[in-house]
């Protein structure tokens, strides 16, 4: 596939490295821009260092890349604490000045441009504010709230007509996988959790609420669909959302979670993990230094994914919050039916995590 080449934006996010991999796997030619270029990145792709909230920087850098045929738009600005920026304009905004900013060089210099995938989420659907329809479904009307998903599909709406080039949206469920200080990751806060209490002695207790019937996108799937939007012209101008192919709720796969570390799930332990992690600071940076593992403090690891996992856990409430389940027949309708075991999935990024020694061996 010599004359393919992908651009992925957010290279170092949980999607924008799986899609590294998955791209390169393939033998697509890849490069991959950020911020911040950690040393354990997918060795195989182009990398480059590029602020896209810099508009100079990225006319400079995006309006040299002639040869590049398809965009992964990965990429996400996300305020600290989290929840309160997804309903703030200026972040809007931010997300859309990072999409016009790296586009707009890319359209005028790549003129084989074909085929453009950016990233969604059940807020598409209104689910970070109110119960949705289960399963949500793509070809609804659009849910009337304010969201950078809308200015970001209508930017490339706009700019479409009379274009050789296709978008197509991606709408994946909650993301699990590898990236280093992800506003939302839940493999890297639940695995610091359980090394903590591992070291303390304590069981892996169960931290949240309600049993919540969710469902989770393994990263490596929503890489396998991106590379399917890219060569499939059915893709073109669609919007799919895409899932592991089953439910589950936290209880229910906690004992699954408490094997992979080798450690008793015993009795649930309501916890923010916002307010109680950081505390264990030095027992973390103890890890680190005995097991030789990357010198990250909690926070360089986590981010505010502990945010993260409080609110998707519902910690604190009385009662579950309605499900937010999505339907995934549109995709495999047209051909896409890749599908893992949650289960699974969480023993394949606890490994992974271990064999990049960024949590402690068992």
């Amino acid at each position: 596939m010599a004359n393919n080449k992908v651009l992925v934006a957010g290279a170092t996010g949980l999607v924008g490295r799986a899609a590294i991999e998955e791209f390169s796997a393939r033998g697509w030619d890849v490069v991959g821009v950020s911020r911040r270029i950690p040393d354990d990145l997918d060795a195989s792709a182009e990398l480059i260092s590029v602020d896209l909230t810099d508009r100079d920087a990225c006319a400079r850098a995006i309006g040299a890349m002639a040869d590049v045929t398809h965009l992964v738009f990965a990429a996400l600005y996300e305020k600290p604490g989290l929840f309160a920026g997804w309903r703030e304009r200026d972040q809007m905004e931010t997300n859309l000045a990072m999409l016009a900013n790296l586009f707009e060089p890319l359209e005028r210099a790549a003129k084989d441009l074909r085929q453009v995938s950016i990233l969604q989420g059940t807020k598409a659907y209104g689910a970070h504010f109110k119960p949705i329809e289960v399963p949500a479904r793509e070809n609804r009307p659009r849910d009337n709230h304010e969201n950078f998903y809308w200015l970001q599909e209508d930017y490339l709406r706009e700019r479409q007509p009379g274009k050789a080039w296709t978008w197509t949206v991606i709408r994946p469920q909650i993301v699990f996988g590898h990236a280093v200080g992800a506003p939302m990751n839940p493999i890297a806060a639940i695995g610091v959790y359980a090394a903590i209490r591992r070291e303390l002695g304590l069981p892996l207790s169960y931290p949240g609420g309600p049993p919540v019937v969710m469902e989770a996108a393994d990263a490596r799937i929503v890489a396998r669909m991106l590379a399917w939007a890219a060569h499939e012209p059915a893709c073109g101008n669609q919007i799919f959302n895409v899932t592991n192919g089953d439910v589950f709720t936290w209880p229910g796969v906690w004992p699954a979670i408490a094997r992979c570390f080798g450690m008793d799930p015993g009795k649930p332990e309501s916890l923010f993990l916002a307010e109680e992690m950081p505390k264990y600071e030095a027992v973390w940076q103890d890890l680190v230094r005995r097991h030789g593992l990357r010198p990250h403090s909690i926070k360089e690891l986590v981010g505010d994914s502990f945010h993260y996992v409080d609110g998707i856990g519902a910690t604190g409430r009385d009662r579950a919050p309605p499900p937010a389940i999505v339907s995934t027949i549109k995709a495999r309708q047209m051909g896409f039916h890749d599908c893992i075991d949650t289960e699974d999935m969480f023993a394949h990024w606890f490994d992974r995590l271990r064999a990049l020694k960024i949590l402690p061996p068992l």
